[in-house]
């Protein structure tokens, strides 16, 4: 079936500049915008087709007009660490976790799910490597040793389904570019997209008034020029801590909520 696939891709009327910039695409998966720029910049110098260094998005825009009969997109996203976009293939067809099946073993996929569940419940939109771990032995498909969810934490980091920080695990930018809408569909009561890039947020604050949601680098860019940050929504005080801004220059501080741990495991419900 890829191989059919491929076929199609290869037939289709894109320049080889286009083709080598998908097939580089596909082999890492998930690439971050400045090596996105580089790539785009290669292929048309490698396969002297016309090159302007703005017109990335118009570059994939062709892709994307040729992948729409086969259900594919190249799609942009955002790390929610530090708002770097990112590119990643996705597979418009899938309805579920259908992408990692021919990957993994029903137990293993078991466990990325409830690891999911975890992340996405979470107040701060990570889960630690005890609370994943302690779920091995509760698989209905096959339990695991402790051991073996270990290493298998490690593969979903090593295939950018999960990214890890001191222990501490949450989705990354692949998995929330390529399972956005699973996320949105099968999470309807918590999963939330971004007041301000109108993105599925999983790291975020939320408004105390209104409700809204904003990612970390949505808050510190938007909030940025302000003297006193407001909602976008609502218009009341933004009680949360703004990443990446001090104390000496953080206004109203007796009206702010609780320090967050650090920008990276800020809580949603600060």
């Amino acid at each position: 079936a890829f191989e059919a696939w491929w076929n199609i891709v290869m037939a289709a009327q894109m320049t080889d500049a286009h083709r080598r910039f998908l097939q580089v695409l596909m082999s890492h998966g998930i690439m971050e915008g400045s090596e996105a720029r580089k790539l785009h910049r290669h292929c048309c110098e490698i396969h002297k087709a016309y090159y302007a260094h703005d017109k990335l998005d118009d570059f994939i825009g062709t892709i994307n007009r040729h992948l729409q009969p086969l259900f594919m997109q190249i799609r942009k996203g955002m790390s929610e660490g530090d708002g770097r976009a990112h590119y990643a293939l996705v597979n418009l067809a899938e309805t579920e976790i259908t992408k990692m099946a021919s990957d993994y073993t029903e137990n293993e996929l078991e466990l990325f799910r409830k690891t999911m569940d975890l992340i996405i419940l979470s107040e701060n939109g990570f889960a630690s490597s005890t609370e994943i771990l302690n779920l091995a032995d509760q698989l209905k498909t096959k339990k695991m040793k402790k051991k073996e969810a270990e290493q298998m934490l490690k593969v979903f980091v090593e295939d950018k389904w999960l990214s890890e920080r001191n222990g501490e695990y949450t989705l990354h930018t692949r998995c929330i570019i390529e399972m956005e809408q699973y996320i949105l569909s099968n999470y309807q009561d918590v999963a939330r997209k971004c007041n301000i890039c109108h993105s599925l947020a999983i790291q975020s604050q939320v408004c105390e008034s209104c409700g809204i949601v904003m990612h970390l680098p949505c808050v510190r860019k938007y909030f940025k020029a302000q003297t006193e940050p407001r909602c976008p929504q609502c218009n009341d005080f933004w009680s949360c801590d703004i990443p990446g801004m001090s104390q000496m220059d953080s206004p109203s501080p007796s009206k702010r909520g609780r320090m967050e741990k650090s920008s990276l495991l800020s809580s949603r419900r600060c």
